[in-house]
Protein backbone atom coordinates (compact mmCIF):
# COMPACT_ATOMS: atom_id res chain seq x y z
CA UNK A 1 0.00 0.00 0.00
CA UNK A 2 1.05 3.47 -0.91
CA UNK A 3 1.93 6.41 1.48
CA UNK A 4 -0.77 8.07 0.60
CA UNK A 5 -2.84 4.94 0.09
CA UNK A 6 -1.89 4.39 4.41
CA UNK A 7 -2.81 8.17 5.14
CA UNK A 8 -6.06 8.34 3.40
CA UNK A 9 -7.27 4.92 5.99
CA UNK A 10 -5.64 6.98 8.83
CA UNK A 11 -7.60 10.10 7.65
CA UNK A 12 -10.95 8.18 7.04
CA UNK A 13 -10.57 6.60 11.15
CA UNK A 14 -9.87 9.66 12.15
CA UNK A 15 -12.80 11.52 10.66
CA UNK A 16 -14.68 8.48 12.64
CA UNK A 17 -12.96 9.55 15.89
CA UNK A 18 -14.53 13.16 15.27
CA UNK A 19 -18.11 11.90 14.57
CA UNK A 20 -18.26 9.83 17.68
CA UNK A 21 -16.18 11.41 19.80
CA UNK A 22 -17.99 14.80 20.01
CA UNK A 23 -19.55 15.88 23.12
CA UNK A 24 -22.40 17.49 24.38
CA UNK A 25 -21.03 19.89 27.19
CA UNK A 26 -18.37 20.04 29.28
CA UNK A 27 -18.77 18.52 32.80
CA UNK A 28 -18.49 21.48 35.43
CA UNK A 29 -20.50 20.04 38.49
CA UNK A 30 -20.58 23.28 39.88
CA UNK A 31 -18.29 26.19 40.71
CA UNK A 32 -16.19 24.19 43.27
CA UNK A 33 -15.69 20.62 40.85
CA UNK A 34 -15.19 20.60 37.61
CA UNK A 35 -14.19 17.30 35.18
CA UNK A 36 -12.50 17.71 32.22
CA UNK A 37 -11.46 14.77 29.38
CA UNK A 38 -9.43 14.96 26.18
CA UNK A 39 -9.52 12.00 23.24
CA UNK A 40 -6.76 12.23 20.37
CA UNK A 41 -6.04 10.47 17.75
CA UNK A 42 -3.14 10.29 15.42
CA UNK A 43 -1.75 8.65 12.48
CA UNK A 44 1.61 9.33 10.52
CA UNK A 45 4.06 7.85 7.95
CA UNK A 46 7.50 8.35 7.23
CA UNK A 47 9.35 8.40 4.05
CA UNK A 48 12.43 8.08 4.73
CA UNK A 49 15.20 9.71 2.45
CA UNK A 50 16.91 6.18 2.31
CA UNK A 51 16.47 2.46 3.62
CA UNK A 52 18.24 1.95 6.58
CA UNK A 53 20.02 -1.19 7.93
CA UNK A 54 17.20 -3.31 10.40
CA UNK A 55 18.72 -2.88 13.83
CA UNK A 56 18.03 0.40 13.53
CA UNK A 57 14.50 -0.04 13.92
CA UNK A 58 13.43 -1.24 17.49
CA UNK A 59 9.78 -2.92 15.84
CA UNK A 60 11.12 -6.25 13.45
CA UNK A 61 13.43 -6.31 10.65
CA UNK A 62 10.66 -6.23 8.43
CA UNK A 63 10.31 -2.64 8.65
CA UNK A 64 13.37 -2.00 7.29
CA UNK A 65 12.47 -3.09 4.37
CA UNK A 66 10.08 -0.35 3.82
CA UNK A 67 10.61 2.52 2.71
CA UNK A 68 7.54 4.05 4.27
CA UNK A 69 5.89 3.30 7.67
CA UNK A 70 2.56 4.12 9.15
CA UNK A 71 1.71 4.07 12.85
CA UNK A 72 -0.86 5.59 14.84
CA UNK A 73 -1.78 6.22 18.65
CA UNK A 74 -4.85 7.35 21.17
CA UNK A 75 -4.17 8.74 24.05
CA UNK A 76 -7.36 9.64 26.53
CA UNK A 77 -7.18 11.48 29.34
CA UNK A 78 -9.48 12.95 32.03
CA UNK A 79 -8.71 15.68 34.43
CA UNK A 80 -10.78 16.41 38.44
CA UNK A 81 -10.50 19.84 39.70
CA UNK A 82 -11.71 20.50 43.01
CA UNK A 83 -11.30 24.01 44.81
CA UNK A 84 -12.98 24.31 48.23
CA UNK A 85 -12.12 27.20 48.93
CA UNK A 86 -10.95 30.54 46.65
CA UNK A 87 -7.19 29.80 47.82
CA UNK A 88 -7.42 25.87 47.84
CA UNK A 89 -7.35 23.36 45.04
CA UNK A 90 -7.31 19.74 44.64
CA UNK A 91 -6.04 18.32 41.30
CA UNK A 92 -5.92 14.91 39.13
CA UNK A 93 -5.14 13.90 36.30
CA UNK A 94 -5.23 10.51 34.83
CA UNK A 95 -4.22 9.09 31.21
CA UNK A 96 -5.23 5.37 28.69
CA UNK A 97 -3.13 5.50 25.50
CA UNK A 98 -3.36 2.64 22.65
CA UNK A 99 -0.30 2.44 20.46
CA UNK A 100 2.77 4.19 20.56
CA UNK A 101 2.61 5.85 16.96
CA UNK A 102 6.18 6.28 15.09
CA UNK A 103 7.92 7.33 17.76
CA UNK A 104 9.46 3.67 18.68
CA UNK A 105 10.15 2.85 15.18
CA UNK A 106 11.38 6.13 13.64
CA UNK A 107 15.24 6.13 13.55
CA UNK A 108 15.18 9.83 14.14
CA UNK A 109 16.44 11.25 17.78
CA UNK A 110 13.22 13.18 18.51
CA UNK A 111 9.78 11.93 18.86
CA UNK A 112 7.45 12.84 15.70
CA UNK A 113 4.47 13.08 18.41
CA UNK A 114 5.46 14.01 21.64
CA UNK A 115 2.29 13.10 23.30
CA UNK A 116 1.58 10.59 26.39
CA UNK A 117 1.38 7.57 24.64
CA UNK A 118 0.82 3.40 25.93
CA UNK A 119 4.41 3.10 26.91
CA UNK A 120 4.54 6.54 28.64
CA UNK A 121 1.40 6.13 31.22
CA UNK A 122 2.63 2.45 32.03
CA UNK A 123 5.36 2.35 34.87
CA UNK A 124 5.96 5.86 35.19
CA UNK A 125 9.80 6.73 35.34
CA UNK A 126 10.74 3.25 36.27
CA UNK A 127 8.01 3.86 39.40
CA UNK A 128 5.80 1.51 38.74
CA UNK A 129 2.69 3.41 38.88
CA UNK A 130 0.46 3.03 35.93
CA UNK A 131 -2.10 5.62 34.45
CA UNK A 132 -2.01 8.43 37.20
CA UNK A 133 -0.20 11.24 35.96
CA UNK A 134 -0.52 14.08 38.09
CA UNK A 135 -1.94 14.35 41.66
CA UNK A 136 -1.37 17.70 43.30
CA UNK A 137 -2.49 20.24 45.93
CA UNK A 138 -2.46 23.87 45.50
CA UNK A 139 -2.86 26.66 48.20
CA UNK A 140 -2.46 30.08 46.76
CA UNK A 141 -1.48 33.22 49.09
CA UNK A 142 -2.39 37.23 48.54
CA UNK A 143 0.47 39.22 48.09
CA UNK A 144 -1.12 42.93 47.62
CA UNK A 145 -3.01 44.23 44.91
CA UNK A 146 -2.75 41.21 42.03
CA UNK A 147 0.16 39.72 43.00
CA UNK A 148 -0.13 36.11 43.99
CA UNK A 149 2.19 33.21 45.41
CA UNK A 150 1.08 29.45 44.83
CA UNK A 151 2.82 26.55 46.11
CA UNK A 152 2.10 23.03 44.96
CA UNK A 153 2.87 19.73 46.45
CA UNK A 154 2.55 15.86 44.60
CA UNK A 155 2.98 14.68 41.64
CA UNK A 156 3.49 17.16 39.40
CA UNK A 157 4.68 17.76 35.92
CA UNK A 158 7.69 20.10 35.31
CA UNK A 159 6.82 21.15 31.95
CA UNK A 160 3.75 23.46 33.84
CA UNK A 161 6.09 25.02 35.36
CA UNK A 162 8.78 25.64 33.22
CA UNK A 163 8.99 26.64 29.66
CA UNK A 164 5.92 27.56 28.55
CA UNK A 165 5.30 29.44 25.04
CA UNK A 166 2.25 30.71 23.50
CA UNK A 167 2.21 29.27 20.22
CA UNK A 168 4.87 26.00 21.05
CA UNK A 169 3.92 24.24 23.84
CA UNK A 170 1.05 21.04 23.36
CA UNK A 171 1.38 18.83 21.55
CA UNK A 172 -2.40 18.35 21.25
CA UNK A 173 -3.33 22.02 19.31
CA UNK A 174 0.14 22.81 18.32
CA UNK A 175 3.27 21.69 16.99
CA UNK A 176 3.35 17.53 17.47
CA UNK A 177 7.22 17.17 17.29
CA UNK A 178 9.51 17.10 20.39
CA UNK A 179 11.60 19.52 19.30
CA UNK A 180 8.89 22.40 19.53
CA UNK A 181 6.54 21.18 22.54
CA UNK A 182 9.44 22.09 24.99
CA UNK A 183 13.39 22.48 24.54
CA UNK A 184 14.38 19.00 24.15
CA UNK A 185 17.63 19.35 25.56
CA UNK A 186 15.94 20.66 29.05
CA UNK A 187 15.15 16.73 29.33
CA UNK A 188 12.19 17.97 32.04
CA UNK A 189 10.70 15.37 33.98
CA UNK A 190 6.92 14.99 34.04
CA UNK A 191 4.77 12.94 37.04
CA UNK A 192 6.48 12.56 39.38
CA UNK A 193 7.00 14.14 43.31
CA UNK A 194 7.88 17.21 43.70
CA UNK A 195 7.16 20.93 44.70
CA UNK A 196 6.77 24.40 42.41
CA UNK A 197 6.17 27.95 43.87
CA UNK A 198 4.56 30.51 41.62
CA UNK A 199 4.83 33.90 42.24
CA UNK A 200 2.79 36.11 40.11
CA UNK A 201 4.16 40.04 40.38
CA UNK A 202 2.36 42.16 38.64
CA UNK A 203 3.73 41.88 34.80
CA UNK A 204 6.52 39.69 36.11
CA UNK A 205 6.63 36.06 37.25
CA UNK A 206 9.09 33.69 39.09
CA UNK A 207 8.33 29.94 39.02
CA UNK A 208 10.57 27.59 41.31
CA UNK A 209 10.11 24.01 41.00
CA UNK A 210 11.89 20.74 42.40
CA UNK A 211 11.29 16.66 42.08
CA UNK A 212 12.65 13.97 42.65
CA UNK A 213 12.51 11.64 39.78
CA UNK A 214 12.15 7.60 40.21
CA UNK A 215 14.54 7.04 37.26
CA UNK A 216 16.59 8.07 34.47
CA UNK A 217 17.47 6.26 31.10
CA UNK A 218 20.37 4.93 33.33
CA UNK A 219 18.27 3.56 35.79
CA UNK A 220 19.00 5.83 38.48
CA UNK A 221 16.61 7.78 40.48
CA UNK A 222 17.93 11.76 40.99
CA UNK A 223 17.09 15.25 41.95
CA UNK A 224 15.45 17.85 39.48
CA UNK A 225 15.58 21.54 40.29
CA UNK A 226 14.34 24.27 37.90
CA UNK A 227 13.55 28.42 38.40
CA UNK A 228 12.21 30.51 35.75
CA UNK A 229 12.28 34.51 35.78
CA UNK A 230 9.29 36.12 33.48
CA UNK A 231 7.96 39.23 32.03
CA UNK A 232 4.72 39.13 30.75
CA UNK A 233 4.26 42.95 28.97
CA UNK A 234 1.63 43.83 26.34
CA UNK A 235 3.60 46.23 24.00
CA UNK A 236 1.73 48.01 21.54
CA UNK A 237 1.92 44.61 19.22
CA UNK A 238 0.03 42.90 21.60
CA UNK A 239 0.76 40.31 24.83
CA UNK A 240 4.34 39.04 24.93
CA UNK A 241 5.94 36.31 27.38
CA UNK A 242 9.53 36.64 28.20
CA UNK A 243 11.44 33.80 30.11
CA UNK A 244 15.12 33.24 31.50
CA UNK A 245 15.23 29.75 32.81
CA UNK A 246 17.79 27.58 34.71
CA UNK A 247 17.34 23.79 35.21
CA UNK A 248 19.27 21.46 36.90
CA UNK A 249 19.73 17.83 38.17
CA UNK A 250 22.06 15.58 40.39
CA UNK A 251 24.98 14.04 40.13
CA UNK A 252 23.30 10.78 39.08
CA UNK A 253 23.81 11.06 35.32
CA UNK A 254 26.77 9.03 33.37
CA UNK A 255 29.49 10.94 31.68
CA UNK A 256 30.69 10.57 28.69
CA UNK A 257 32.88 7.91 29.02
CA UNK A 258 30.29 5.88 31.53
CA UNK A 259 32.90 5.36 34.33
CA UNK A 260 31.81 8.31 36.63
CA UNK A 261 28.74 10.58 37.62
CA UNK A 262 28.05 13.74 36.80
CA UNK A 263 25.34 16.21 37.57
CA UNK A 264 23.13 18.39 34.71
CA UNK A 265 22.93 21.87 34.17
CA UNK A 266 20.59 23.52 31.35
CA UNK A 267 19.93 27.18 30.69
CA UNK A 268 17.79 29.17 27.80
CA UNK A 269 15.18 31.89 26.81
CA UNK A 270 11.77 31.62 25.80
CA UNK A 271 10.29 34.22 24.10
CA UNK A 272 6.98 34.61 22.55
CA UNK A 273 4.98 37.77 21.02
CA UNK A 274 1.69 38.77 19.56
CA UNK A 275 2.34 41.02 16.29
CA UNK A 276 -1.41 42.49 16.26
CA UNK A 277 -4.62 40.27 15.70
CA UNK A 278 -3.48 37.95 12.49
CA UNK A 279 0.15 36.94 13.90
CA UNK A 280 2.12 35.45 16.47
CA UNK A 281 5.95 34.57 16.89
CA UNK A 282 7.97 32.70 19.55
CA UNK A 283 11.49 31.27 19.92
CA UNK A 284 13.75 29.72 22.17
CA UNK A 285 17.74 29.20 22.85
CA UNK A 286 18.73 26.89 24.87
CA UNK A 287 22.27 25.82 25.74
CA UNK A 288 23.80 22.94 28.27
CA UNK A 289 26.77 22.07 30.18
CA UNK A 290 28.22 19.08 28.94
CA UNK A 291 29.81 17.08 31.62
CA UNK A 292 27.65 14.57 31.75
CA UNK A 293 26.47 12.32 28.76
CA UNK A 294 24.31 14.70 26.31
CA UNK A 295 22.65 14.21 22.99
CA UNK A 296 22.68 17.94 22.53
CA UNK A 297 24.79 21.00 23.42
CA UNK A 298 22.44 23.67 22.12
CA UNK A 299 19.09 24.27 20.65
CA UNK A 300 17.73 27.12 18.40
CA UNK A 301 14.24 26.86 17.41
CA UNK A 302 11.78 29.87 16.16
CA UNK A 303 8.62 29.96 14.15
CA UNK A 304 5.42 31.63 13.44
CA UNK A 305 1.55 31.52 14.06
CA UNK A 306 -0.86 32.76 11.46
CA UNK A 307 -4.51 32.88 13.33
CA UNK A 308 -7.74 31.91 11.49
CA UNK A 309 -9.18 35.56 11.50
CA UNK A 310 -7.17 36.14 8.56
CA UNK A 311 -9.05 34.20 6.52
CA UNK A 312 -12.86 33.84 8.88
CA UNK A 313 -12.05 31.54 10.39
CA UNK A 314 -11.48 32.40 13.81
CA UNK A 315 -10.66 29.03 15.69
CA UNK A 316 -8.56 27.99 12.93
CA UNK A 317 -4.75 28.61 12.79
CA UNK A 318 -1.07 27.93 10.63
CA UNK A 319 2.07 27.20 12.84
CA UNK A 320 5.46 27.28 10.84
CA UNK A 321 8.41 26.08 12.99
CA UNK A 322 12.37 25.43 12.37
CA UNK A 323 14.80 23.60 15.16
CA UNK A 324 18.69 23.50 14.69
CA UNK A 325 19.66 21.28 17.35
CA UNK A 326 23.92 20.69 18.07
CA UNK A 327 25.13 17.75 19.32
CA UNK A 328 26.82 17.31 22.66
CA UNK A 329 29.24 14.32 23.46
CA UNK A 330 27.64 11.22 22.13
CA UNK A 331 26.89 10.00 18.56
CA UNK A 332 24.96 12.68 16.89
CA UNK A 333 26.63 15.82 15.47
CA UNK A 334 23.34 17.75 14.96
CA UNK A 335 19.67 17.47 14.04
CA UNK A 336 17.30 19.72 12.05
CA UNK A 337 13.40 20.22 11.92
CA UNK A 338 11.20 21.62 9.64
CA UNK A 339 7.38 21.35 10.72
CA UNK A 340 3.86 23.56 9.82
CA UNK A 341 0.26 22.77 10.79
CA UNK A 342 -3.25 23.02 9.61
CA UNK A 343 -5.63 23.20 12.90
CA UNK A 344 -9.11 23.49 12.24
CA UNK A 345 -11.64 24.02 14.72
CA UNK A 346 -14.51 22.30 13.94
CA UNK A 347 -16.66 23.31 16.47
CA UNK A 348 -16.33 23.87 20.75
CA UNK A 349 -15.21 20.75 21.38
CA UNK A 350 -13.26 18.84 18.45
CA UNK A 351 -10.15 19.67 16.14
CA UNK A 352 -8.73 18.67 13.47
CA UNK A 353 -4.69 19.07 12.40
CA UNK A 354 -2.77 18.37 9.33
CA UNK A 355 0.84 18.04 9.83
CA UNK A 356 3.74 17.72 7.79
CA UNK A 357 7.22 17.33 9.37
CA UNK A 358 11.34 16.78 7.99
CA UNK A 359 13.80 15.76 9.87
CA UNK A 360 17.21 15.13 9.32
CA UNK A 361 20.41 13.87 12.13
CA UNK A 362 23.69 13.98 11.41
CA UNK A 363 25.33 10.95 13.44
CA UNK A 364 29.16 10.06 13.87
CA UNK A 365 28.87 6.64 11.80
CA UNK A 366 31.54 4.41 12.54
CA UNK A 367 30.10 2.16 9.88
CA UNK A 368 30.46 4.04 6.15
CA UNK A 369 28.11 2.25 4.53
CA UNK A 370 25.20 3.36 7.33
CA UNK A 371 23.40 6.29 5.97
CA UNK A 372 22.27 9.57 7.88
CA UNK A 373 18.29 9.29 8.43
CA UNK A 374 16.29 11.98 7.03
CA UNK A 375 13.02 12.33 5.69
CA UNK A 376 9.54 13.44 5.52
CA UNK A 377 6.63 12.36 8.11
CA UNK A 378 2.95 13.52 7.24
CA UNK A 379 0.42 13.04 9.64
CA UNK A 380 -3.46 13.97 10.59
CA UNK A 381 -4.08 14.40 14.02
CA UNK A 382 -7.98 14.13 15.63
CA UNK A 383 -8.80 15.69 19.34
CA UNK A 384 -11.75 16.28 21.24
CA UNK A 385 -11.64 18.34 24.14
CA UNK A 386 -14.52 18.87 27.08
Amino acid sequence: MSLLSRLSVVAAGLVVLSIVSEPSAAYDLNERFAINALLAGAGQCQALAARLPADDYDDSAALATAHSICRGGMPVQLEMDFAPTARDEFFAKLGWATGNGLNPVSPFQLAPWAADLEDDVKDINGSGRNYLLAAWYKHSFALGGDNRLGATLGIIDTTAYLDGNAYANDEYTQFMNEAFVNAANYSLPSYDAGAALEASLGPHSVNVVGMRVSENDDGDSYNFWGLQLGWHPRLGLGAGNYRLLVIGASRDFPDPDGVDKESRLAYGLSFDQELGKRFGAFLRIVGQKDDAAITYRALYSGGIDIAGVSWGRDGDGIGIAYAHLAGGNTEVEHTNVFEAYYRAQLNDYFALTADVQYMSDSLEQADPRQQDPSGWIVGLRAVAAF
